[in-house]
């Protein structure tokens, strides 16, 4: 066998494991991506049979913020204390419409502010994996999309909270 069809071979196998090994990482930081914002995108999306009501915040700690729940959806009850996730969203004194994670105090925001928030982990996966499909995989147009997609629903996230 000739040099030539030996370096070939060599060099389409380390293409392959390039392409397979690049995009594992730009799927594994996906999957990333929409696990981590799923825990609470699923509350904000499907509000169908929970508890919907609002919630008045009297105090943040560290982590969470506190309030009383007013119900809004026929059979919820009424709480005298409900946390809420402290984050750059949510601030003391304001009152914001929430769902009731099931069996518990801990609520999430919803509407429009609260499935966009929800879902800002994916925005950053999809920035974070164009890098990875633009350099890894050489797919510079999948990665421009990638990329605009992130930044969109990052931009559309901050401007709706």
């Amino acid at each position: 066998m000739s040099r030539a069809a030996r370096s070939s071979r060599g060099s389409s196998a380390l293409r392959f494991g390039r392409f397979a090994s690049m995009g594992t990482v730009a799927a594994l930081i996906l999957i990333a991506g929409v696990w981590a914002s799923w825990g609470t995108a699923q509350h904000a999306m499907l509000t169908k049979g929970r508890e919907r009501g609002t919630v008045a915040v009297t105090s943040c700690g560290a982590t969470t913020c506190t309030g009383p729940y007013t119900p809004l959806s026929p059979g919820s009850q009424p709480r005298p204390e409900v946390e809420l996730e402290n984050s750059v969203a949510v601030e003391k004194g304001g009152t914001y419409t929430v769902v009731l994670k099931p069996g518990g105090t801990d609520a999430v925001r919803s509407g429009p502010a609260g499935i966009l928030y929800a879902w800002v982990p994916l925005g950053g996966a999809l920035l974070l994996a164009s890098v990875v499909v633009a350099g890894g995989l050489l797919r510079t147009r999948m990665a421009w999309v990638m990329a605009v997609a992130g930044a969109a629903l990052l931009t559309a996230a901050f401007v709706a909270v």
